[in-house]
């Protein structure tokens, strides 16, 4: 039985009938560009084989039912049970806030949903920084989408699951997650401007290389992150500001010595510092995929690192760790990926050293006492589609 077989039939001992569909959207992993995005900058995630899985069946009645297999697991928690006129922003709804507040984003849009019984079940790790949360975002709106007949194209869609997550959440992120989900492509990386929505699929094979990109998960949540990502971009915001431009994007990096003399106060020009450097390396790591240089993208990202670490600081002992102990045992490159403060780190080596690379950063945790990672192999895999 597939994973949407499995869906549908818990689906069914739910709701006591069949779904109309079943759909999936993927988590994803960000290869450069990071604290970009609700910049105006560019970023360059992929989608992971990691999913979350709707089954879903429309209703007519304005009722919203909502089930997750793994919150059930956790907590004991059964059908969340909700009236779709009635979503407001801000309710404690747990975990069924980002379905919920896609239903809501949609009506607010003046799109007519009605209502919906929704399964969810998802194998992207939470709390890792691979955005589970994107994940049910945006399989409940393109299942949504399809049900009502809607016709909205994936990057609305992505819009849409971004604005549930900001306004009905209250997670003031950008918009890459989303559009990560909603738009990547099997074997290609995705290049975004987030400005206008521009995105291309870069070819991103690298067994064709003789490399791999792994994905390191610290499984570590640091408390200190809460709350920081909000003052990363308010102090962003303000760089703009004090630069006299809508936002950092419009700061070219070829004028960012002369930008960052004009900043006072250090921590903004830090976070300035990063932005417009790291949108700089998108550039770069693109030109070099263009290129086929694909193994000189290893310094990029661990460059990328030390920025994310020494100017934004959102890293973490464990995160600069895995950098660390990846590059010593003969990795490309590496660093952290996603907000940070924790989460995951990606790695870049070539395939006949990946066990080895893998096996230091392991053994590296375990001599500083640490739990034991998660490791795994980023395949670049298919955006949100309908599986069953």
């Amino acid at each position: 039985m597939s994973a949407a077989e499995k869906v549908a039939a818990q689906f069914r001992e739910l709701y006591g009938t069949a779904p109309d569909g079943v759909w999936a959207a993927p988590g994803r992993v960000n290869l450069i560009g990071e604290y970009t995005d609700f910049n105006d900058g560019f970023v360059m995630p992929l989608a992971l084989p990691h999913t979350a899985v709707a089954a879903v069946a429309r209703r007519t009645d304005g009722r919203l039912r909502i089930h997750s297999a793994e919150a059930d697991t956790a907590s004991g928690q059964g059908i969340v049970q909700l009236d779709a006129a009635g979503l407001r922003p801000g309710a404690d709804t747990g975990w069924a806030a980002y379905p919920a507040g896609v239903v809501w984003a949609l009506r607010e849009a003046g799109h007519p949903v009605a209502g919906a019984d929704i399964h969810l079940s998802s194998t992207v790790p939470t709390g890792a920084g691979l955005s589970s949360s994107a994940a049910l975002e945006v399989v409940t709106a393109l299942a949504l989408d399809e049900l009502y007949g809607l016709g909205l194209p994936a990057p609305e869609l992505a819009v849409l699951a971004q604005r549930a997550e900001n306004a009905f959440v209250g997670v003031p992120c950008g918009v890459m997650d989303q559009m990560a989900s909603a738009c990547c492509t099997e074997g290609h990386v995705l290049h975004l401007d987030t400005r206008d929505l521009t995105q291309r699929q870069v070819p991103f094979d690298l067994p064709a290389h003789g490399l791999r990109l792994l994905v390191v998960d610290t499984r570590v949540k640091h408390a200190l992150g809460d709350g920081a990502y909000a003052e990363r971009r308010a102090g962003c915001e303000a760089g703009a500001r004090a630069l006299g431009v809508r936002t950092l994007r419009e700061v070219r990096y070829e004028v960012l010595p002369e930008a960052l003399e004009r900043l006072d106060d250090p921590t903004v020009r830090a976070y300035v510092r990063h932005v417009v450097s790291d949108n700089h390396r998108v550039e770069r790591t693109m030109a070099l995929l263009d290129a086929g240089d694909v193994r000189a993208v290893g310094p990029v990202l661990s460059e990328g690192h030390a920025s994310l670490r020494d100017d934004l600081r959102v890293s973490c002992p464990e995160l600069d760790l895995v950098v660390s102990a990846a590059v010593a045992a003969g990795a490309l490159g590496a660093r952290m990926t996603g907000g940070g403060f924790g989460g995951s780190a990606v790695v870049l080596t070539e395939a006949d050293a990946a066990d080895a690379v893998a096996a230091a950063v392991e053994a590296a945790f375990a001599a500083e006492g640490h739990p034991a990672p998660r490791i795994f192999p980023a395949v670049p895999s298919a955006g949100a589609r309908r599986v069953l």
